[in-house]
């Protein structure tokens, strides 16, 4: 199994599919790069798809640092490094759009295109209970309880019913799983400060904000700040899917993502 040794001798998982431009594509807090599965293959048929687990999930090192935004971005940076990419277009989901509003920022001539996909500008009252609240499930009930309840912050009702066989019987590696409490509520701590606000109007890259009317973790209220906020942004709004809608909806995540990607646009 493919894996990179970051500066401080941690590693790293990845995978790579197809060939052409490199596109990274990132997981939310679940950190998870088989999160992408439903956008593998049709991204792979234009791009060199690479997928990493994050530092702290998966099957990366489990390392008990203080985990912050910024140094997710600096992993994903070491990998690009490793792998002798100077620049990618770049796909962010959650947590993973806030790595690519840091990387932009911070190293805007890393990256080409960029989606950021049910993000956040910064926590606010909502996005700050919601955490809050999963982060003590995490320290009361344990992973186990967490990981039951991430379907009700993650999926549209209508679906945990129709689907509700396949979670409980654990079929599902979007949530990642054996979650440590110390590495996770460390994580979500680093989604609590994260806050580039001041660098949006900076950002000089070509953007696409997609948010979902339903999406009830990040809400669309958060993409709308972003596309404003960032100077050559534009704004999709998906009516259904809630905060998975890449996995609820892939067809219709896909080929939005895709025509921005690839210059299609109508």
């Amino acid at each position: 199994m493919p894996h990179i040794t970051l500066p401080d001798g941690d590693a790293l998982y990845y995978e790579e599919h197809g060939s052409g431009r490199p596109l990274i594509m990132v997981a939310g807090l679940g950190g998870i790069g088989a999160y992408w599965a439903p956008q593998i293959a049709p991204f792979a048929e234009h791009f060199r798809v690479i997928l990493h687990d994050h530092r702290g999930t998966g099957q990366s090192s489990r390392s008990q640092i203080d985990y912050s935004v910024d140094q997710m971005a600096a992993d994903t940076l070491a990998l690009m490094d490793a792998l002798g990419i100077e620049q990618a277009d770049f796909v962010g989901h959650s947590t993973g759009a806030s790595m690519a509003q840091a990387i932009a920022a911070d190293h805007p001539e890393r990256l080409g295109r960029i989606i950021l996909a049910s993000g956040w500008t910064k926590a606010d009252g909502f996005f700050r209970r919601c955490f809050e609240t999963r982060k003590q499930l995490l320290l009361t009930a344990g992973p186990e309880a967490y990981v039951k309840a991430t379907p009700l912050f993650l999926h549209p009702s209508w679906w945990v019913r129709d689907n509700i066989d396949a979670i409980e019987g654990g079929k599902s590696g979007i949530y990642g799983g054996d979650h440590d409490i110390g590495i996770m509520t460390s994580r979500i701590d680093a989604l609590l400060a994260f806050d580039r606000t001041a660098d949006l109007p900076k950002i000089p890259h070509e953007v696409l904000v997609m948010g979902v009317a339903n999406d009830h973790l990040t809400p669309a209220y958060f993409s709308e700040a972003l596309a404003k906020a960032i100077p050559n942004a534009r704004l999709s709004i998906m009516s259904d899917g809630a905060h998975a809608a890449s996995q609820v909806f892939p067809d219709e995540f896909n080929a939005i993502a895709l025509a921005f990607l690839t210059g299609d646009q109508a």
